[in-house]
């Protein structure tokens, strides 16, 4: 049987003999060659592939940049614009929601006197967005810049206050409504606790750190039955999720003003409504109903009891929310650490003069000269409250606020926008 060493290296016959120790030598170079060699092909290998996953990760994160909504050159150009101000002693506001109802109209009047104004707002679809394309429209002809962008990217936020050392942010963006709570609870979390908390981050590690004023509501008032609702009365006794979160807002708040040193301003919305209002409201809704001849439903309380809302106009709410940012004092913390105490303010900003829902109809049915096809019932257990009546002393006092237009005025103002804008003539659409 032939050897290992045969096996590898046999003789050839017939021809002459091989000097094996000078043959194994020689096919070990061989060996030692091509290993060498299968070694350099493996380290070319590998740098190509490392090169090809490098390249691959530079495209992928310059495909997110160019892909992304926010951000370049052009982009921080816009902002810097819009945040200049043109007053003495004026004041740059980072706006939430501004593509909102209330949003839109403090970002016009702020900006009317000469503030500086940045916007920013997710467009989601919880009401039509075309409405909140159109109010962006309206904001960007007077130069306000409006970033498209969610409250819960830090990120985004971040990089807003790396371009401009805001003075104040209005905190208006938030998931309202107190019915859709029971149909997508998480959005309500989501927006008005995580993107407060988020908006609230950035605030504290600002330098200089801006005041705050923000949207609370009179929901949080929930089942309380003394009135007209005080700000020293209780607020633990929520009726909806909605007034759950904006209620945990105020605690939450309270907390940032404490321990970071943030000036902050919560106020508590008593129905507002005018033109480019939200289309979820029942004054919306019931116009626009009764314009197209569908029937409306109007919920009344135990024992019969009508329901009544504080409806303010939105024209006196944004003297409210002007007034409290004008007055917010300001915030004490340095890069997120408390040098001093920061006001920390409640107020109700509400018109003081409840109105029934079946006086509301009879209002708009006079304005819009078509009459209501009325459907009355018992009102669900969804969270609303029988009644809202605002005690608004506290803020006349200290803000000076002073609501001027009563529910027959402002619906008058509404139903000419609406008519307007939806392209109605004598109660027919002409579209």
């Amino acid at each position: 049987m032939p050897s290992l060493e045969e096996e590898l290296f046999p003789s050839t016959p017939g021809k002459f003999k091989i000097d094996r120790g000078h043959t194994m030598n020689r096919q070990f170079n061989r060996c030692f060659a091509s290993t060498s060699t299968m070694f350099l092909w493996a380290l070319f290998l590998i740098a190509l592939t490392a090169s090809y996953l490098s390249f691959q990760s530079f495209v992928d994160s310059g495909s997110r940049y160019f892909t992304a909504s926010w951000g370049g050159i052009q982009w921080e150009k816009q902002i810097r614009s819009s945040a200049q101000i043109h007053r003495s002693k004026g004041m740059s506001v980072l706006v939430t929601g501004a593509a909102g109802f209330v949003g839109s109209h403090v970002s016009l009047a702020l900006k009317k006197r000469g503030d500086g104004v940045v916007g920013i707002d997710n467009f989601n679809s919880y009401y039509d967005p075309s409405l909140k394309k159109a109010r962006k429209s309206l904001l960007n002809s007077r130069g306000i810049f409006i970033v498209e962008g969610d409250i819960n990217d830090a990120r985004l936020i971040a990089k807003l206050f790396d371009i401009v050392a805001f003075t104040h942010v209005m905190h208006l963006a938030a998931q309202a409504g107190v019915r859709y709570a029971m149909e997508n609870p998480h959005s309500y979390v989501h927006s008005n606790i995580g993107g407060l908390v988020t908006l609230l981050e950035a605030c504290k590690t600002a330098n200089p750190q801006p005041a705050v004023v923000w949207a609370s509501s009179s929901s949080v008032y929930g089942l309380n039955e003394k009135v007209p609702f005080s700000e020293s009365d209780r607020t633990d006794q929520p009726a909806s999720l909605y007034a759950a979160t904006k209620k945990a807002g105020e605690e939450i708040t309270h907390t940032y003003n404490h321990i970071y040193g943030l000036s902050i301003t919560g106020l508590r919305f008593f129905t507002v409504y005018g033109p480019f209002g939200r289309p979820d409201m029942a004054y919306f809704f019931f116009t626009r109903n009764i314009l197209q001849g569908k029937p409306i439903t109007i919920f009344r309380g135990k024992n019969r009891v009508d329901l009544a809302r504080d409806f303010t106009y939105i024209d006196d709410i944004v003297k409210g929310c002007v007034a409290s940012l004008d007055t917010s004092g300001k915030s004490t913390g340095s890069g997120g650490k408390k040098r001093g105490p920061a006001p920390y303010r409640i107020f109700n900003l509400g018109n003081t003069s409840p109105v029934t829902v079946p006086t509301l109809v009879h209002i708009l049915e006079r304005h819009l000269k078509v009459k209501a096809k009325r459907n009355v019932v018992d009102m669900p257990g969804n969270g609303d409250v029988p009644f809202t009546h605002a005690n608004i002393s506290l803020a006349q006092r200290e803000l000076g606020y002073k609501p001027t237009t009563d529910l027959e005025t402002g619906l008058k103002k509404f139903v000419k926008w609406y008519l307007t804008y939806y392209g109605y003539n004598r109660g027919k659409a002409v579209h």
